[in-house]
């Protein structure tokens, strides 16, 4: 572990004040709608407090984690150009990451632009906190491709489970746990999504920190072995959750909607 090397927090950003009712107001508009990320976005600034800031000084104290911070790539351009990435070897993460995004027809400019629909004070600060935020968002969905979690309501669950243990936070375990919650009210309880959850907590802690990597470099690189150097476990119990759920001609997103 590094000194943690200055770092500029504008004078004028405040710490997020806890609003659990306000996150609790968000938290329904979620389940009723996994794909509204902006309730998402809401409930991490409801309640995550000065986590964000703790997790950036964590990340500037790495010899990686400084090294992106000179850098300071914008990763959605080079993240939305899709033909470089479809002509990396199969098995590369960068061919599995654009066909995973054209699969669930998403973009990574998309969530800039969903992150900056809100009118926040917080969002509109330039200082090194605001690089990181944006940093954790523009990887998003490789967590979902180093992780093996997908992007139904149970692998996003078990995914900020995943997240909460590489970066804290009160929103994120508590989008966690109300996920998991929800779906296991009606699935069977042979599927154990606690414990599903509970594997993604695990593992998210058990292995190296997505954040910190050169995402750039790792992309002609094969997931399995990107994978292995970071110590990332197969989701299995999740598998086997998904597996379950389908031979009761279940979804996910439906038991959300329960």
């Amino acid at each position: 572990m590094m000194s943690t090397p200055n770092l500029y927090i504008h004078p004028n950003r405040e710490t997020p004040k806890f609003r659990p009712l306000t996150a609790w107001r968000h938290m329904q508009k979620l389940i009723a709608d996994k794909e509204d990320t902006d309730q998402v976005f809401q409930i991490i600034e409801a309640l995550n407090g000065k986590a964000a800031l703790r997790d950036l000084e964590r990340f500037a104290s790495t010899e990686r984690g400084q090294a992106e911070l000179i850098k300071r790539t914008f990763l959605p351009p080079i993240l939305d150009d899709h033909a470089p990435l479809h002509a990396l070897p199969r098995g590369s993460v960068g061919k599995t990451y654009v066909e995973f995004m054209e699969r669930e027809g998403l973009t990574a400019q998309g969530l800039v632009e969903e992150s900056l629909k809100r009118d926040s004070e917080w969002r509109n600060i330039d200082d090194d906190l605001l690089w990181y935020v944006n940093r954790l968002r523009d990887v998003h969905d490789m967590f979902h491709i180093l992780s093996g979690y997908g992007r139904d309501a149970l692998g996003e669950a078990a995914l900020l489970g995943f997240t909460h243990s590489q970066h804290g936070g009160r929103g994120v375990s508590f989008i966690a746990f109300m996920g998991g919650r929800e779906i296991a009210k009606t699935a069977p309880p042979e599927a154990r999504i606690k414990d599903v959850i509970r594997e993604g907590r695990r593992h998210g802690k058990a292995a190296g920190r997505i954040v910190e990597l050169d995402i750039e470099s790792i992309l002609p690189r094969q997931l399995s072995d990107v994978r292995a150097e970071l110590g990332i476990q197969p989701p299995v119990l999740y598998q086997r959750a998904l597996a379950i759920l389908q031979e009761h001609g279940l979804e996910p997103e439906t038991l959300m909607a329960a």
